[in-house]
């Protein structure tokens, strides 16, 4: 059902639960694995000009720690990438490129008026994506992963 998976990160505490729950779906699917970081080109064009290169670098370097934390997650062999763009758009096209069976993807669970004020790159993707997209939400952090730990009714 799933030959290959996409987990795109931003490296936040919100991608660590996907990143389980995308290598576990991997293991139980035999499927390859890709960890996608986007360095997003708005960050590196808002910096003044004469910061543009030390910007880019830095999200590069942030990026590659990023894909780090995937790799130290599992023994799974995973192919990374980083691509420069606008995320939910280097995600879909990084999707279609492998072609992606399945995109997973961390989010914080905003809901409301933050979700409209902040903007979700999730969201984005949920509906722009030409493959399904499995968005895991970030739990609290005093709760069990129930789901992970097999517990599930």
């Amino acid at each position: 059902m799933f030959d290959t998976i996409v987990i795109a990160t931003d490296g936040s505490a919100s991608v660590r639960r996907a990143v389980r729950v995308a290598v576990d779906l991997a293991d139980r699917f035999d499927a390859s694995v890709h960890a996608l970081y986007v360095v997003d080109a708005g960050d590196v064009e808002t910096a003044p000009e004469r910061l543009r290169d030390e910007m880019r670098d830095a999200l590069r370097e942030r990026g590659e720690e990023a894909l780090a934390d995937v790799r130290a997650e599992t023994d799974h062999d995973i192919t990374v990438a980083i691509r420069e763009g606008r995320p939910s758009g280097e995600i879909s096209n990084y999707a279609r490129e492998v072609g992606a069976d399945v995109v997973a993807m961390g989010t914080r669970g905003r809901h409301g008026e933050n979700r409209f004020l902040i903007g979700s790159v999730a969201e984005r993707v949920v509906r722009t994506c030409p493959v399904p997209v499995l968005t895991v939400r970030q739990l609290e952090e005093n709760t069990t992963d129930d789901l992970l730990a097999g517990d599930a009714d």
